[in-house]
């Protein structure tokens, strides 16, 4: 069984409601009416019984059609609304429309009242399940980037722990076997050559291992991100870059204090990792500048390299997973990433992120997993490096 359509009648002169009703029910529509022909009566209507659907006259004695239309919209934009009324001039029918009327039919030709009032109908149903559908298209995509920053904090997580166990087990196991093999050849007699050499050798490549380890374990997470902070960290990637690459690489920072909070370095640290892995594999570039800099509460930091110069079909490639991951690390801390390329000069990243992250379940979950390490961490690898 259909539900009656809930109509709002808003008409003064009571025959011409009486013609509206007749080809309503002519047109073989289920409905309940209501009359009005007053502002307050109009008003209680509204904001005590909203209906489906508002035919309304164009004039009224003491009221309009325009100051209902704009009174009604304000709480209830979806309501479809026909004026119902006598003859209009072309201007006047353009400024219905275009102020938010559905459609207009004249007295004069009420067979059309019918098929325009399902046609309306129709189309605020369709508008209707558009929201509805906007709205869950809204709250998955919320669902998915909550569950994109809780795999991020994972894998920070997963990669503090490994880098801390390579660090600091594997390096102590490390260590340990050196300085048992330094005790072992210091007591082999003077006459076993061979198995002297033996031992020098293997101390070699026991020294050539804890470089491995610690190498692995900084590619992990650098301790000096969480020790000395994000401008420190990026000086350092710089250099490795530089140093590996042979593209000079130079670092400049306007931030007022040296350690910032863990999920804003963990983002611009790495950001600067993926952008420096894009000049490499795309760019072609000599030289590359970074920049941090603070302003009006937000952070910001500035890539620029002098390379070829990202191009429009590059930027809009859905494929560049690089890409689509800054953006999606800068978007879930409410920041902005723009990228932009000068064909045959130079491709710019730019990342804005607010210095003052609002508090949320996720982050207070992982308050007690993102501990800073101690200070000293690396000083096994260190003191080791160079026997």
């Amino acid at each position: 069984m259909k539900k009656d359509i809930r109509i709002l009648l808003l008409e003064d002169n009571l025959a011409d409601a009486e013609l509206v009703k007749y080809a309503l029910r002519e047109g073989g529509l289920n409905f309940t009416i209501t009359r009005v022909d007053s502002k307050a009566q109009y008003l209680k209507e509204v904001d005590e019984n909203p209906p489906d659907i508002v035919l309304l006259d164009y004039s009224l004695p003491d009221f309009d059609g325009f100051s209902a239309l704009t009174i009604a919209q304000e709480k209830y934009p979806d309501i479809p609304f026909i004026f119902v009324t006598g003859t209009l001039g072309e201007e006047v029918v353009i400024e219905m429309l275009k102020s938010g009327a559905t459609d207009y039919v004249l007295k004069t030709r009420l067979s059309r009242l019918v098929p325009a009032v399902q046609r309306a109908l129709r189309e605020a149903g369709d508008r209707a399940e558009r929201r509805r559908t906007e709205e869950r298209l809204k709250k998955s995509h919320e669902q998915l980037r909550a569950l994109s920053m809780y795999l991020q904090h994972i894998r920070e997580d997963e990669r503090i722990r490994i880098s801390r166990q390579v660090h600091d087990e594997l390096g102590q196991a490390l260590t340990g076997l050196k300085m048992d093999l330094y005790w072992l050849a210091n007591r082999l007699p003077k006459q076993l050559r061979a198995v002297r050499e033996k031992t020098k050798t293997m101390s070699s490549h026991i020294d050539t291992t804890i470089q491995t380890v610690r190498r692995i374990s900084t590619e992990l997470r650098p301790g000096i991100l969480d020790d000395l902070g994000l401008f420190a960290a990026i000086e350092w990637q710089a250099a490795e870059f530089q140093k590996r690459t042979g593209v000079k690489c130079q670092v400049a920072s306007e931030l007022s204090e040296t350690i910032l909070d863990e999920e804003l370095n963990t983002a611009f640290f790495r950001i600067f990792q993926e952008s420096l892995t894009n000049v490499v594999r795309h760019a072609n570039a000599t030289r590359v500048d970074v920049r941090l800099w603070e302003q009006e509460g937000n952070l910001f930091m500035e890539i620029r390299d002098n390379g070829r110069g990202i191009s429009e079909a590059e930027l809009s490639n859905t494929k560049s997973l690089g890409l689509l991951g800054m953006r999606e690390r800068v978007a879930l801390l409410r920041g902005e990433l723009t990228v932009s390329g000068v064909p045959g000069e130079s491709t710019t990243v730019r990342v804005r992120i607010p210095r003052h992250q609002p508090a949320t379940t996720e982050s207070s979950n992982n308050e007690n997993t993102h501990r800073r390490r101690p200070r000293g961490r690396a000083s096994w690898a260190e003191a080791n490096s160079g026997r």
